[in-house]
């Protein structure tokens, strides 16, 4: 049986939520959550929080495209939350909160561009624009044990009210 698995990145807010939304969606094989996008070396949690790093916080995916497509993935992500927001989720500010799609191929940019533009075309969010970032995927620091899967862990299915 040949398993072949791609990767994708998103982030979209506290990462809690979001891995735990994707982690439900069938054909996602694994997820993890982490920090992607900055300057430093291997940050903790505590470095990310002082909005100094550049890291945002990312879910990073395995996931099997031939039981979910990326397409899917993406819609997934802008349904998660506001694309709308600079550097803010809710109660959440800070560029570590930031709205970003991190691709990991020409093919996941062109996708992730594309919907971006489907969905302004489609006025989806007037009178606001959409602001997430597209940029290829750099280094993915995972984060801390006790942030994987940290909802589950806690018997909560997500952290916004």
């Amino acid at each position: 049986m040949n398993m072949s698995t791609e990767k994708a990145t998103f982030g979209a807010g506290c990462f809690w939520g979001v891995e735990a939304a994707f982690a439900a969606i069938p054909g996602v094989t694994a997820t993890a959550v982490g920090y992607e996008g900055g300057a430093l070396d291997n940050p903790s949690y505590k470095d990310v929080c002082t909005d100094q790093t550049g890291h945002a916080e990312v879910v990073e995916l395995d996931f099997d495209p031939e039981k979910v497509s990326y397409g899917a993935l993406l819609d997934a992500f802008f349904k998660l939350h506001d694309p709308t927001t600079m550097n803010r989720q809710g109660p959440d500010w800070g560029t570590q909160y930031r709205s970003v799609i991190f691709t990991h191929s020409p093919e996941q940019e062109r996708a992730a561009r594309a919907k971006i533009e489907e969905l302004t075309a489609a006025g989806v969010y007037k009178p606001r624009r959409i602001v997430t970032q597209v940029v290829p995927a750099a280094n993915f620091w995972r984060a801390e044990e006790y942030h994987q899967k940290y909802l589950e862990k806690r018997g909560m299915a997500s952290c916004h009210i």
